[in-house]
């Protein structure tokens, strides 16, 4: 492990900094994702990501392997779980440099772009990209409206796909529609009654739309796009992260495991 530095005071502007960014769900005032877990420490590094600190509670700091280069910053364990955004932390506090995409990179090859309309919950949406990933989609794009790509409770759901996978945040309805129509994507919307995702062509480029939990997707894209549903035995509806999951592995499905 890198020579550490030792912080005792709550009052640390770098504590404060980090405290700040998981109360608002956000970067810190340097533009750093915060990662907690040594799960998404050691994602950041495999994905090579530039890890600029690691805030490591005295109990696990022996287990924290970085490069040289990263600072680390020793805290007593009490202190450490104060500045942390779980209730139980592992200990671990990445600060990280976010990649940042262009709109266009989530176009390549035969696009498969999923669309997090007003997808409130950060929990959602890590795990809708998580899904993504695994999935073989090209990109995600996160509307206006939907949780940050930024948010601690965003990183951890999508357990380190967010350091691979492009994206776009905070884009506006009409612009999103532009660049898909632009890039060739035929949209499709998921809706509780709409076609069956079985009986649709996804090998083509495409662009799924997953809307928020309450009021669906919005009338800009769903004009936009084909509405398909997933059929279900007893319940009207799906969780909007399980849904777009089943919607990713159909597109895989078709497109050749």
């Amino acid at each position: 492990m890198p020579k550490a530095e030792t912080i005792t005071s709550a009052a640390n502007p770098l504590l404060k900094d980090v405290r700040r960014a998981i109360a608002r769900g956000g970067l810190t005032q340097q533009g750093l994702l915060v990662a907690e877990t040594f799960h998404l420490l050691e994602e950041a590094l495999r994905s090579y990501c530039e890890v600029k600190t690691v805030l490591a509670a005295e109990s696990v700091a022996d287990r924290v392997r970085v490069p040289a280069r990263v600072q680390v910053v020793i805290l007593p364990d009490a202190l450490l779980q104060k500045v942390a955004g779980t209730g139980t932390s592992q200990g671990v506090i990445a600060l990280v440099k976010p990649r940042v995409w262009s709109l266009w990179e989530l176009f390549r090859e035969t696009a498969l772009v999923v669309v997090l309309d007003g997808v409130q919950d950060p929990g959602n949406a890590g795990t809708i990209v998580r899904a993504a990933e695994a999935f073989g989609a090209t990109g995600a794009m996160f509307l206006k409206g939907t949780a940050s790509p930024f948010n601690p409770k965003t990183l951890r759901a999508a357990a380190g796909s967010l350091f691979r996978i492009p994206f776009v945040h905070g884009v506006e309805d009409a612009m999103a529609r532009v660049a898909l129509e632009l890039n060739r994507v035929e949209l499709f919307a998921a809706v509780p009654a709409g076609r069956s995702v079985a009986d649709v062509d996804l090998t083509e480029r495409c662009g799924l739309i997953i809307g928020s939990e309450a009021r669906g997707v919005g009338d800009e894209l769903r004009a936009a796009a084909k509405e398909v549903s997933i059929p279900t035995v007893g319940v009207e509806s799906l969780n909007a992260a399980m849904a777009a999951a089943i919607l990713l592995y159909e597109a895989r499905r078709q497109r050749g495991l």
